[in-house]
């Protein structure tokens, strides 16, 4: 059979035209109007030279070339060794330990401890939501060893020892902290866990049990619910003799990040708050890892919509830039509006954590953990799509940003976790629900459309406390959450943001997905905002 050879030799096939650059090369925070401006607007100007160093760092070449093999190169776990000793060893790549060491150094895991100055946890939550950008996995012990510093503060003797190393901005010789909470069989339901803890005298006590779930299996010590004597209890224990890892899990994202099922095998720890209390004293390291959960996935719209901005904009079709298109331009301005407003609320939602409003800080980080983290995966998902075939394809950080976007609405409570959450809240705390109203009042008058959702809170409130609450709690919860948001951009942002996201978000001209922003809005403004050139 005869067969023509074909020789390659036109260069012109290979000539690669009209493809955006990299989006490599960029500080992330010089860039980000938006966070930019709540940095100072929330108390945290003072840290401004070292969140734009941050904001280099993780917009570098170098970082994300990490970032990409790390999630690559996922971690191995080696039980026994030759001889078949258990050994319970991790294989990291050094790109994971590189991220992990640049989040430490710049003390994301500790600053609102080490510099408890007002806006600290501010600066905390902006440094996060940059280095997040780069890879969510290595985010997990740096927010657990965060949150875990007010829980260990129930016990002096505990917190002296162990809050100094916690806090210590070096890899090398600092510690860090996990958690083991969640079990197969129970699951978000904690207090169905079966793991035991029997006195072992002079304070101490011996765990056996399993978790079905412990992130990350690598840290020096472990916050642990267990069944004391007296009830579900919370322990403190390090890794070591009894602390057996079973198998690392295959997730859907944060791939770079080791995940583990555990055993304990009499497992040594010391009780942290009373035998009986082992969900109130856990609660606060679940509060301030949930404020990192909404500053995670607002760091996730973040990221989508710059690389869907920055491929717009270097992008032609159909003869003109995609940025010049005008469905386009609705679609980025439509995501550009819904990052910033996760942006505002992550922000004003650390202030409440640097300042004495701890009413608000308790009901507004379970209604933004519910909204925030619920918009995260449809948002990347509509980023991504804008890419089109470039951002599919594993090259392109958006798959990995795509796999990584529902975690945060997983971890620490999920969707409907959360609105049961507010549910209690509501009659338990009603300081905190007023406090959450009184922040949206705050822009009363400056629009008609926020007027209105305003006024109708008091109906959904009310339907959060009728026979149906548990039923239409997601709608309560969807309303209180927009009112916020709509408040924050009323006061703060440019009209043409604030006027958009109104239409879009309390009016009647917004659709039911992305892009579907009324003819009025000023869509260019909102997208050259987005992305500083």
């Amino acid at each position: 059979m005869y067969r023509r050879s074909v020789r390659l030799t036109d260069a012109s096939t290979r000539e690669v035209l009209n493809q955006p650059p990299p989006f490599t090369g960029v500080n992330l925070l010089d860039t980000d109007a938006a966070l930019r401006e709540g940095l100072e607007r929330e108390g945290a100007g003072w840290a401004l030279d070292r969140i734009r160093d941050c904001g280099a760092v993780a917009g570098s070449a170098e970082a994300q070339q990490h970032a990409r093999r790390a999630e690559r190169n996922t971690p191995q776990l080696r039980t026994h060794d030759r001889y078949g000793h258990r050994v319970d060893e991790l294989e990291l790549d050094p790109s994971w330990h590189w991220l992990l060491r640049g989040a430490v150094e710049r003390e994301i895991h500790a600053l609102p401890w080490r510099d408890p100055r007002p806006g600290a946890h501010v600066a905390h939550t902006a440094l996060l939501m940059l280095w997040s950008q780069l890879d969510a996995g290595v985010v997990c012990p740096v927010t657990m060893t965060y949150a875990a510093v007010p829980a260990l503060r129930t016990d002096r003797e505990l917190a002296a020892e162990w809050e100094p190393r916690l806090t210590l901005p070096s890899h090398a010789h600092g510690a860090l902290c996990g958690m083991a909470m969640t079990e197969k069989q129970g699951g978000s339901d904690v207090r169905a866990g079966t793991t035991r803890a029997e006195p072992a005298g002079g304070g101490r006590y011996e765990l056996t049990g399993h978790k079905w779930f412990c992130s990350y299996p690598a840290c020096d010590v472990f916050l642990i619910l267990a069944q004391a004597p007296a009830g579900l209890s919370c322990f403190l224990a390090e890794r070591g003799p009894g602390f057996e890892l079973q198998r690392l899990k295959d997730k859907l994202g944060t791939r770079s990040l080791a995940s583990a099922e555990v055993e304990f095998r009499s497992l040594p720890a010391r009780l942290l708050g009373e035998e009986g209390r082992g969900v109130a004293t856990i609660i606060e390291m679940v509060t301030h890892t949930r404020l990192d959960c909404v500053a995670g996935s607002a760091a996730s719209m973040r990221r989508g919509v710059a690389e869907a901005v920055h491929h717009a904009r270097h992008r032609r079709a159909f003869g003109a830039l995609l940025a010049e298109q005008p469905l386009m331009v609705n679609v980025l301005a439509d995501l550009a509006l819904e990052s910033e407003a996760g942006t505002a609320s992550a922000l004003r939602l650390a202030r409440a954590y640097d300042g004495d409003e701890r009413p608000l800080r308790r009901f507004g980080t379970a209604v933004l953990k519910y909204w925030v983290c619920k918009r995260a995966t449809a948002h990347v998902a509509e980023a991504l799509e804008c890419l089109g075939g470039n951002g599919y394809v594993e090259e392109s950080p958006m798959p990995q940003l795509l796999r990584d976007a529902p975690i945060n609405g997983i971890w620490e409570g999920s969707g409907n976790v959360m609105s049961l959450d507010v549910l209690r809240a509501l009659g338990r705390e009603p300081d905190g629900v007023s406090a959450f109203v009184a922040e949206c009042e705050l822009a009363r008058g400056a629009d008609r459309r926020l007027d209105a959702a305003l006024d109708a809170l008091p109906g959904a409130l009310a339907e959060l406390s009728g026979p149906h609450a548990a039923w239409s709690a997601r709608r309560g919860v969807e309303a209180l959450a927009v009112a916020f948001q709509a408040s924050l951009l009323v006061r703060h942002a440019p009209p043409f943001v604030a006027d958009a996201f109104c239409a879009a978000r309390l009016g009647e001209g917004g659709g039911r997905v992305y892009g579907t922003l009324p003819p009025e809005v000023d869509g260019r403004s909102i997208v050259a905002r987005a992305l500083a050139a």
